[in-house]
C-alpha cells in the first residue's frame, strides 16, 4: 500500500497544473483575501496594549531580525513560550500580523514570541530557516532576561510557517546552534507543508528557486528526528487539497516515529481565519494548544 508520505513525494512529478490548484490557499477565499490579512494585523493590534512585554528583541546579528515577547508575569515568574511563525508563502507578513492569540494564552499564564525573519525572494529559503534557529536558540539562550523559562519552549506556524516550524523540529541542527535536541517540548503546525518536493514544482518555485538538495534538506517530513514531541496537527476544513495531504502526511510520518500525535480538523474555517479560533480559549484549537504548553499532551 503507497503511504501517505510516498504519495506526497510522487507529487512532485505531478503536472504543474494541478499543483498550482492545490497548494493555491488564496484562491480558496476568493475576494475575501484582503479581508483575511487586515484581520490578522488588526486582531494583533488589540493584543498589544494590555499584553505586549518586550518589543523589536534583534534575536540575531547577522539578518538583524527580531522579535516580541507577549504576556509575561509582571510579578517575574517564568512562564512557558509559545514561539509563534508566521505564515505568507514565505514572501509575505511579519510579526505585526502575527499574536492574534496571545491575548488568549496571556490568561492562561503562557507567554507568546512571535518573529520577523527576511522573506522570499530577498533571502533564500535555507537563509529564512537559518533565521528561525537562530530565534529559537535566543529564547533558549536568553529566555530568563524576559522572564521565559527556557525549559518551556513550545512552537506553532501557519502554512509556510508551520514548515518553519517542521523544521525547528527537524533533526541535525541543534549543536550547531547550541540548543539541545529536546529544546521544543510541543508543537502546533497548521495548515503545514512539510515536502518541498510539490512546492518546488508549483507556482512557488517562481520565488524560491529550489534545486534538488534544498528540496531535500528543507523538507522536514524526510528528517524526523530521534528526539521528538508531542505535536497537533491542524488544518482548516476549507483548505486548498496539498495542504491537507501535507498535513496528513507529516502525521503519519511523525506517528510512526512513536511521538504523540493528534490530527485536528477546524470546522467551519479557511487556510487563513483557522488562526482567529486562537482568540477564544474555548474553541478546540486553542484547548489543543493550551493542552500542548500545560502537557495535557496530544
Amino acid at each position: 500500500m503507497t503511504t501517505l508520505t510516498e504519495q506526497l513525494a510522487a507529487e512532485g512529478q505531478w503536472p504543474r497544473e494541478q499543483l498550482d490548484i492545490d497548494y493555491n490557499a488564496r484562491a480558496t477565499v476568493g475576494d475575501r483575501f484582503a479581508d483575511q490579512m487586515r484581520a490578522y494585523r488588526e486582531t494583533s493590534d488589540e493584543v498589544r496594549a494590555p499584553w505586549l512585554s518586550h518589543a523589536d528583541i534583534v534575536y540575531d546579528d547577522d539578518s538583524g531580525q527580531a522579535l516580541d515577547i507577549f504576556g509575561v508575569d509582571p510579578a517575574g515568574a517564568l512562564r512557558p513560550v509559545f514561539l509563534f511563525i508566521h505564515g505568507g508563502y514565505w514572501r509575505a507578513l511579519s510579526k505585526n500580523d502575527s499574536a492574534m492569540m496571545a491575548g488568549t494564552l496571556s490568561q492562561e499564564g503562557i507567554a507568546t514570541a512571535v518573529i520577523d525573519y527576511r522573506l522570499s525572494p530577498e533571502v533564500s529559503l535555507a537563509e529564512i530557516v537559518r533565521e528561525v534557529r537562530a530565534a529559537l536558540a535566543f529564547l533558549w539562550k536568553n529566555g530568563r532576561d524576559y522572564g521565559i523559562d527556557a525549559e518551556r519552549i513550545h512552537i506553532g506556524g501557519s502554512s509556510a510557517g508551520a514548515h518553519l516550524a517542521g523544521m525547528l523540529l527537524a533533526r541535525g541542527w541543534h549543536s550547531t546552534f547550541g540548543v539541545p535536541e529536546d529544546v521544543v517540548k510541543s508543537a502546533l503546525p497548521m495548515s503545514g507543508l512539510f515536502d518541498l518536493a510539490p512546492i518546488a514544482a508549483s507556482f512557488a518555485q517562481d520565488w524560491l528557486s529550489l534545486d534538488a538538495q534544498y528540496t531535500a534538506e528543507l523538507s522536514p517530513i524526510r528528517h524526523v528526528p530521534d528526539i521528538g514531541c508531542p505535536v497537533v496537527i491542524a488544518w482548516a476544513e476549507g483548505e486548498a487539497p496539498g495542504f491537507k495531504r501535507q498535513s496528513k502526511a507529516f502525521a503519519e510520518a511523525w506517528s510512526n516515529a512513536g511521538y504523540a500525535t493528534r490530527m485536528l480538523e477546524v470546522p467551519g474555517r479557511n487556510h487563513f481565519d483557522i488562526l482567529m479560533e486562537l482568540r477564544d480559549g474555548n474553541t478546540a484549537l486553542s484547548k489543543a494548544l493550551i493542552g500542548l504548553v500545560k502537557g495535557s499532551s496530544a
